[in-house]
């Protein structure tokens, strides 16, 4: 069925006069009479009753009217969209980021801003950390979020790991430990009071779990929602930290690496099944950010 028809049809039941019609939808008269005459071939019905004197619509054009009225009001819409995805993407995408990671978010959205400008970028944190904002993508509050965290709490969400990072622990440089020659074992720090992140937050969920493989319980005396402040606290000598090696330490406070294997690791989430022509375009950007610096190793991993 060729839309113009539908037009010409739309055009004659408004105007119930084929010159006019012809006049509005810039054709020969002849040439709107011999459309609406294929459409009605093709439909199998007359549309309108002719005589010399007036034009009316049958029953059957009277019906049909809307539906042909909805046909045409979609094909705009199509040449909308189609004008739109020329003039560039556009659309909604909410952020979710947690706090301190090694990875430029700021300059990426912006650079994601300047090139496509119709994209509306929502920024926002979880106060549970990166539990929060898995939990937030998989119900759709979030549609691209950067969290830490290992594999297995990433069920149901597709995921890009970008950075994996050895654990190090952080000590006052007064402490006993700061002398050590040797990695320090996580079981050896049990007793040690330490500071970390609330639970929710990876590094807090990843280190909790591997005291509870070990069967040990530690001691947190302080939790700190931001990565970057842990440092300050060990120089303080309010307790040790295990912790990101990216967690840089300040002055009076020594890194002595983690003898256990632990890994942190950090990710971009995205929902599996929901997904817009903007999540995928910020989300190759994401990658082809992480792909200009060798740090960790990354893969793309549905999970």
């Amino acid at each position: 069925m060729d839309i113009r028809q539908v037009e010409f049809f739309v055009a004659v039941a408004d105007e119930l006069n084929f010159t006019r019609a012809a006049g509005r939808v810039v054709a020969v008269q002849s040439t709107v009479s011999a459309g609406v005459s294929a459409l009605e071939h093709e439909l199998g019905v007359t549309l309108f009753e002719r005589t010399t004197r007036r034009v009316a619509l049958t029953a059957a054009g009277e019906e049909l009217l809307p539906v042909a009225r909805r046909m045409l009001a979609e094909a705009d819409r199509m040449r909308d969209i189609g004008r739109l995805t020329r003039a560039g993407l556009r659309g909604r995408i909410r952020v979710g980021v947690i706090t301190s990671i090694p990875f430029d978010v700021p300059g990426l959205l912006g650079r994601f801003h300047h090139n496509h400008p119709l994209v509306e970028l929502g920024l926002s944190m979880s106060p549970r950390g990166s539990a929060g904002l898995i939990d937030d993508v998989r119900r759709g509050r979030v549609d691209v979020a950067w969290v830490g965290g290992a594999p297995q709490e990433l069920v149901g969400v597709e995921a890009t790991r970008l950075i994996a990072e050895r654990y190090v622990v952080l000590v006052p440089s007064s402490h006993p430990l700061a002398a050590v020659g040797h990695p320090l074992e996580a079981a050896a720090l049990a007793d040690e009071p330490q500071i970390d992140m609330p639970r929710g937050f990876a590094n807090r969920e990843q280190v909790d779990r591997h005291y509870a493989e070990l069967g040990m319980a530690r001691r947190v005396v302080v939790e700190i929602p931001d990565l970057a402040q842990i440092p300050s606290y060990v120089a303080a000598g309010l307790g040790i930290a295990i912790t990101q090696a990216s967690a840089v330490p300040v002055a009076g406070v020594v890194a002595m690496p983690l003898a256990d294997p632990l890994e942190w690791m950090l990710w971009v989430i995205a929902s599996a099944d929901r997904r817009s022509p903007a999540v995928d375009a910020l989300l190759a950007a994401v990658r082809r950010m992480a792909d200009q610096f060798p740090v960790g190793d990354r893969s793309s991993d549905p999970l």
